[in-house]
């Protein structure tokens, strides 16, 4: 999988196959509102699988029913065709549990 930096052009073209996720300060960016906090944990515990074979790990934060993500490609500097791939994988997961 390709690890090279996009445009931000490119990522904003990508975006568009991806509900509700953002560009924000170079990172790919998305808040998910679960009904609680078992499906909020449950959707995180559901992406560690994928997360680990990707061996990419996003930064996220959970409060109850609320779960943020950014990726990003820390090697890279920036968004790559690495995190779009994951992205897509999370809202995957999170489309079963919203």
């Amino acid at each position: 999988m390709n690890r090279d930096k996009l445009s931000a052009e490119a990522i904003l073209e990508r975006l568009r196959e991806l509900d509700g996720w953002e560009l924000r300060d170079g990172k790919l960016h998305r808040d998910y509102s679960f009904k609680d906090f078992t499906h909020a944990f449950g959707f995180m515990a559901a992406s560690a699988t994928v997360i680990e074979k990707m061996d990419h790990h996003p930064e996220w934060f959970n409060v109850y029913g609320k779960v943020r993500i950014d990726i990003w490609t820390h090697s890279s500097g920036g968004v790559t065709e690495v995190d779009l791939k994951l992205a897509g994988a999370l809202e995957a997961l999170a489309g079963r549990l919203l």
